[in-house]
Formats: structure tokens, C-alpha cells, sequence
């Protein structure tokens, strides 16, 4: 077939129109004869394009053969009848796809939800329905919002950004957990995925039991072996009757034995932090007094190594929250210093405050941290090198305290370190912890 373009346009009108002027011409009225031909192809034509309406607007249209016709007309009925077969392929290769996204979403566990760009349900699968209470087509086309009342989750939704999971009781069964994440996608419009998590908050809430309880029952007998290992290192002598060479057996008992209860401690702290509601001292934290009773403990940790530790901050600093918390955060971050920065280290920490919030350095220039252990030192017992963390005492739960403490005051811990280059810990507290003046 011909493809219809502007120059065959043009070259069928110029025919028209020497044939027109050329039959005038013969019977000496070559204008007459212009008119006359070029009227006749206008009715046509007008002919034509009534075909194709009455067409177009037949509701069988879409089935039936487009109407007989010559010339660029034929082409037009044509085209316009190979776009329609194309526009129904699509439709019909788009309608089997839809069918094969809902089948497959209709198979997951989780719940689907798609929310236009005015908060309103659009689609939801099966699973929604059951974890929601969702249904259809009574709720399709209601704001999410008037059917999930909680305010966590009307804040949640509203606020836009939706880096982390929010997790809130089912609204049809409050025994149930339910984690909701949401994906903006296209104009403003929003994907919601909900899953049920009761399980997993079970099995997280045994686990922290597990280890509160374990470390509470050791805690006596711990207290008991060290005690009468303290007593028969004591007695060491001339006149105890124990060879001498059990006093390095002891020693060593008694090492480990304090190691456990170390640890045994920071296992109860970390199990307090995680299920206890966050408390803050009524008139607030003086932050330079702590700093300097941890600067002196550091110092006393040091010893012969003769570590310089040095501290800037100011006098009129406040910080709101627990003051426990926050000495074991800090304390653990100078001793971690202490701890690997060679002979004679330098160690610098510091306090300022900008319009983000208070921060808290601790800076050392000891032996430093591959990068890529960077993302898992607040892990639990994670060691970069175990005989250096066991040469050293460490418990392994230094950092994973931090972490918690943090997260209790609003805060977050940041690390910067290389190989050879010292380490750098920053604490960074919101504006709202400060407090300027002591109330």
C-alpha cells in the first residue's frame, strides 16, 4: 500500500487540478473547468470522511471491515483499521500481564496495597484483606488514613520519607504485629506492602529474656567464684600451704572470672536498654563534669602506657537523658582508645555544638579500622581480630551499647577509620537534648 504523506497529498491535488484547468482549457473555460473538477472531488471527499464518522462511531467498529474507498481515502480507512488491531493486541497483551501480576500478588503471604496519589485504595490482594480488614468494593476509593486510625501510622504516612518499617498492632487483631513499607512510584501514587511479624517480635522477645535471664543467673555464681578466688589469692605465702606455682593458675582465674562478669554486666545493660522505657534526669546531664570523671578513668586505664588524653568542651553544656546511659556510652568509646592506641598515644575528645545538635569526638591515632568492618562494628560481639579484643578484655559490647544508647536519646554514632590512621567516633545528639542553661 501507499504511505500517506504530505507529498502524496499534494501531487493527487495538483493532478486534480491540471486535469480540471486542461478540460476548461478545450472548451475555452479553463477556470470553469478548475472549479467544476475540484467541486466534484470536495463532495467526494466530504462523502468520504461521512463514511469514516459513521465508522468510527459504529460501536461494532472495532470488529468490522473499514468502508471500500480510492485514493488517500482507501489509505486512511486502512491505516486507521491496522492502528485499531494493534491497539487491541496491546490491550489484550496488557489485560493478560495485569492478570498475571494480580495471580502472583494474590499468591503472597504479605499484603499488597496501592494508593493513588490522593491517599485513596485503589487495589489490594487477599492477604490484605485478611491482615487490614480490608474490603471489597465497600473500602476501594477511601482515604487509607480513615481506615487506619493509629496516629503512629497517620504520622508515618504523612511525613513522606519512609526509609525505616513502621510497626504497629493489626486494627483487627491487636495481638498481632503488623510492618508496613511504602514505595512512592509515579506521580505521588504509593505502594504499601504489610506484613505479619508477630512471630518474629516473639522469638526477638524470648531472645532478650533468654539473655537477661542466663545473665542474671550467673551473676551469683560469678560473684561467689571471684570472691573466694580474691580470698585464696590473699592468702598466698610461706605459711598457706599451696605451692607457689598455683598463684599464676589463680591470677588467671581470677582474670577470667572478672572478664565474665564484665560481661555479664554489659549483657544486662544492653537487655535494660532494649526493653526499659528511656528515662532522663529531671535537671539534666552536666556534660563536662562527666567527661572529665571518664577523661581521669581513662587515664587510670592507661597507666604505664602513658596515653595523652586530652578534653575540650565547655562548662555551661547540658544534655537531657539518663545519665548512666550516657556514661556507659561515653566511658565505653575512651576506653575503646585506650584500649588500641599504642605506647604513649595521643587521644582527643571533644564537645561542640551546631545548629544540627551537640556532638561528642572521641579521636585517636592507634592502630585503626579497615573500612569495610565499619558497617559491623555495633554488632554484637563482631571482632575485627579476636586475640587482639581478648589480649585487651574487651567484651565485644562496647559499641553495640553505644548503638542502643543512641538510638534511646534520638541520636545516632558515627565512625571514620583507616588502617595505621586512628579511628574517629562522633555522637551526635539532636537540638532537642540540649539544654543550655542548667534549669
Amino acid at each position: 500500500m501507499t504511505t500517506i504523506s504530505k507529498s502524496y497529498l499534494l501531487s493527487h491535488m495538483l493532478a486534480y487540478m491540471i486535469v480540471g484547468f486542461s478540460l476548461g482549457w478545450f472548451v475555452g473555460e479553463p477556470f470553469l473547468g478548475l472549479c467544476v473538477v475540484m467541486g466534484g472531488y470536495f463532495v467526494w471527499s466530504f462523502r468520504q470522511l461521512f463514511k469514516l464518522l459513521d465508522w468510527l462511531n459504529d460501536p461494532k467498529a472495532k470488529s468490522k471491515e473499514p468502508p471500500e474507498s480510492k485514493g488517500f481515502w482507501g489509505e486512511i480507512f486502512d491505516g486507521i483499521y491496522r492502528l485499531q488491531k494493534q491497539h487491541s493486541r496491546s490491550r489484550q497483551k496488557l489485560a493478560v500481564v495485569i492478570e498475571r501480576i494480580q495471580e502472583s500478588t494474590a499468591a503472597l503471604n504479605d499484603g499488597v496495597v496501592m494508593i493513588d496519589n490522593q491517599s485513596n485504595l485503589e487495589w489490594w490482594n487477599p492477604a490484605a484483606e485478611t491482615l487490614m480488614g480490608l474490603k471489597m468494593p465497600d473500602d476501594q476509593g477511601q482515604l487509607i488514613t480513615n481506615l487506619l486510625r493509629d496516629p503512629r501510622f497517620s504520622d508515618y504516612f504523612d511525613q513522606g520519607g519512609y526509609q525505616k518499617a513502621l510497626e504497629i498492632p493489626s486494627p483487627i487483631n491487636p495481638d498481632h504485629q503488623l510492618q508496613f513499607n511504602i514505595t512512592v512510584y509515579g506521580k505521588g501514587n504509593r505502594l504499601m506492602t504489610v506484613r505479619d511479624v508477630t512471630r518474629l517480635n516473639q522469638l526477638e522477645v524470648m531472645r532478650k529474656d533468654f539473655v537477661a535471664n542466663v545473665s542474671h543467673e550467673l551473676r551469683t555464681p560469678l560473684t561467689v567464684v571471684s570472691g573466694y578466688l580474691e580470698t585464696m589469692l590473699d592468702s598466698l605465702g610461706p605459711d598457706s600451704g599451696l605451692p607457689p606455682v598455683w598463684e599464676k593458675a589463680l591470677n588467671r582465674m581470677q582474670e577470667q572470672s572478672l572478664r565474665m562478669q564484665n560481661l555479664v554486666a554489659d549483657l544486662l545493660l544492653l537487655s535494660k536498654l532494649e526493653s526499659a522505657e528511656a528515662q532522663s534526669d529531671e535537671n539534666g546531664v552536666h556534660v563536662k563534669t562527666m567527661l572529665n570523671s571518664i577523661v581521669e578513668d581513662g587515664r587510670a586505664l592507661s597507666g604505664e602506657n602513658q596515653h595523652q588524653i586530652s578534653l575540650d568542651c565547655d562548662e555551661d553544656v547540658f544534655l537531657a537523658g539518663s545519665s548512666s546511659e550516657l556514661r556507659s556510652a561515653f566511658s565505653n568509646l575512651v576506653f575503646n582508645a585506650v584500649r588500641y592506641t599504642p605506647l604513649g598515644g595521643k587521644i582527643h575528645v571533644r564537645w561542640w555544638q551546631d545548629k544540627e545538635g551537640g556532638h561528642l569526638m572521641v579521636e585517636d591515632n592507634g592502630v585503626g579500622i579497615d573500612p569495610m568492618h565499619i558497617p559491623r562494628l555495633t554488632e554484637r560481639f563482631y571482632r575485627i581480630d579476636k586475640s587482639r579484643s581478648q589480649n585487651t578484655g574487651g567484651t565485644g559490647l562496647g559499641l553495640a551499647i553505644v548503638k542502643h544508647v543512641m538510638l534511646r536519646h534520638g541520636g545516632k554514632l558515627s565512625i571514620r577509620s583507616h588502617p595505621g590512621k586512628g579511628s574517629r567516633f562522633v555522637c551526635h545528639f539532636p537540638e532537642k537534648c540540649l539544654e543550655l542553661e542548667h534549669s
